[in-house]
């Protein structure tokens, strides 16, 4: 063979083999640094404003958060942080909210509210509205309450899940949402490990906030949360099972419209991730997963 056949034959190949790398899969053609992060967001109302905490601890500790799944306020925090609002932003809103800000009192047969305020709530901290504009991918959980089974959004737009993930049942209506009956996503996804493990995730760290039922009920909707808390914690708890980390700051000391109790609460969500800091760099590094072997 001629020296210029062997360098066409040469260049063939290299050619054939970029090719062929071009095709394959991400994980294929280069083996991963470190597995995929994902967060597990819970909700709780204003409770959920501790998240805000264990997302700024995770981040001035070098954590990477490769992904997110949120339930409820999970998934308003979970939405915002995705888009990229910076945290400080996020705790000056929360310290100025109200129900008024997401909920507006229309009684009816389908709940005492509506939630449709949530959407322009969602555009003080971002002017994203779809799924794939987010910078990190996102999974809302929301409740078919036909079918009785979790259904996740991950792609279009945000408003109408968002709403979903937020109707909490007998307080806000309903969405109807390609061609079902949506309400909250606490109902069978009350820390969305599920989500977060759709998305991709190879490691989840769970947050999860636990209510208190210490002092006796001011209202309705203490009645209601309190007595939807009491159904959860004799059912299925697969979420602990798939959750590399639990996460579980105290927020019981809060009820669930504490708003102007905001930096309180970020401290709770801090002080619970600070110490959880040494069983999730154990279960990035594989550590974890060694020993429970």
């Amino acid at each position: 063979m001629s020296p210029g056949k062997v360098t066409d034959a040469i260049g063939w190949l290299q050619s054939a083999k970029e090719r062929l790398l071009s095709l394959a899969e991400p994980d294929e053609r280069k083996p991963a640094e470190r597995p995929r992060v994902g967060l597990a967001l819970a909700g709780g109302f204003a409770r959920g404003i501790a998240h805000i905490g264990v997302l700024r601890i995770l981040r001035e500790a070098g954590i990477p958060i490769d992904l997110v799944a949120g339930t409820s306020v999970g998934a308003l925090i979970g939405a915002a942080f995705c888009a990229g609002t910076p945290l400080g932003e996020m705790e000056r809103i929360g310290a100025t909210t109200s129900f008024t800000d997401f909920g507006r009192w229309t009684p009816s047969w389908l709940g005492l509210a509506t939630n449709q305020r949530l959407e322009k709530f969602l555009a003080k901290f971002t002017g994203v509205k779809t799924f794939e504009e987010m910078a990190i991918p996102l999974a809302i959980a929301t409740t078919d309450i036909n079918a009785g089974i979790s259904v996740y959004y991950t792609r279009g737009p945000v408003g109408l899940p968002l709403r979903a993930s937020c109707a909490y049942p007998g307080l806000f209506v309903p969405i109807q949402y390609e061609g079902r009956t949506l309400v909250d996503g606490f109902l069978t996804s009350p820390v969305p490990v599920e989500g977060a493990l759709l998305l991709g995730a190879d490691v989840v760290i769970a947050v999860y906030l636990e209510a208190s039922n210490l002092e006796e009920p001011r209202t309705f909707t203490d009645v209601l949360s309190r007595s939807f808390n009491i159904i959860q914690r004799h059912t299925d708890l697969t979420w602990r099972q798939q959750a590399d980390v639990i996460i579980e700051p105290d927020v019981k000391p809060f009820v669930w419209d504490d708003f102007t109790r905001t930096p309180d609460l970020v401290a709770a969500g801090a002080a619970a991730t600070l110490a959880a800091l040494p069983e999730i760099r154990a279960a990035i590094s594989g550590e974890k997963r060694d020993s429970a072997a």
